[in-house]
């Protein structure tokens, strides 16, 4: 599983457990908070995924920057996945 499915994978459950409804399309266009996700559901969307990958990348910024988009979040998650294999 790459770094997006396994976000939209996270993003389902954690939908899930919140009980939130998330928008039946999420591309690249998608504006998060649009998504479904309310900001705990982000909170427990980074968290888990810190779990899973073993990296939170919004920890590890020098400049924190806040993704608007589906595309610039996992942009940024892709970004942080090749520097912790280095």
């Amino acid at each position: 599983m790459n770094i997006e499915q396994k976000i939209r994978h996270t993003m389902e459950q954690v939908a899930e457990l919140s009980q939130c409804q998330l928008v039946n399309e999420i591309d690249d266009d998608t504006v998060l908070l649009q998504s479904g996700l309310d900001s705990l559901g982000f909170a427990m969307l980074v968290a888990q995924l810190d779990e899973e990958l073993g990296f939170d990348p919004f920890t590890q910024m020098a400049i924190p920057v806040y993704p608007s988009t589906f595309g610039e979040f996992v942009s940024i998650y892709r970004q942080y996945s090749e520097k912790t294999r280095e």
